[in-house]
């Protein structure tokens, strides 16, 4: 297998495209660009006589001809697509996953995962708390502040810290209720929580 680097704003297209967790980024690329032997449709794009452009499709099959190339006007605008409202499952891949650093590597993983998902209504998870700690705060020094052996971490990417110093049952409960905080439902809250 063969690795390649892509751009951020690439790899959030290829992974907003996931049709089940786990799926890797070579099957999420075979079917978006058709490339299971079946069909596959190219696009060439002209100008015409009248300076509009063209748009030229065809279609390939593996034991057909080519067709008869199909002239269609593009329209003037492009409307962008609607993505699908967000979902962190469209980002956490399990092979990545798996390759985090034990409990913590995984712990700080998903919840970047959830902060890239939903940058606008992250700070909600300030309000989870312990019953003698807070779990997440907006600098290390406030957690260092409000209690002691903290092991604060940074969110990769992120405004926001997490106390780390906590055992696996724990940090599945903070994951838990971060996704219950950020709209996803009891049992979505349970399959992140099963991820750590």
């Amino acid at each position: 297998m063969k690795q390649i680097d892509i751009d951020d704003e690439l790899y959030q297209y290829i992974a907003s495209n996931t049709q089940s967790i786990g799926e890797s980024a070579s099957t999420i690329l075979r079917r978006l660009l058709n490339l299971s032997g079946e069909k596959i449709q190219t696009a060439n794009v002209e100008l015409n006589q009248n300076n509009q452009t063209a748009i030229t499709t065809n279609t390939l099959s593996t034991s057909d001809q080519v067709d008869e190339p199909k002239k269609v006007k593009a329209p003037d605008a492009v409307t962008p697509v609607k993505q699908k409202s967000a979902n962190v499952f469209n980002i956490l891949n399990k092979e990545e996953l798996a390759m985090q650093k034990g409990v913590v590597g995984r712990f700080l993983f998903i919840l970047s995962a959830f902060y890239r998902t939903h940058k606008t209504d992250f700070s909600a998870v300030l309000e989870i708390k312990g019953r003698d700690r807070v779990y997440f705060a907006t600098s290390k020094e406030d957690l260092i502040n409000s209690g002691s052996s903290m092991n604060p971490k940074n969110i990769t990417d992120s405004e926001y810290w997490v106390m780390t110093n906590s055992n696996t049952t724990r940090k599945k409960m903070m994951l838990h209720e971060v996704a219950l905080c950020l709209g996803y439902s009891a049992e979505q809250a349970e399959k992140i929580r099963d991820y750590l």
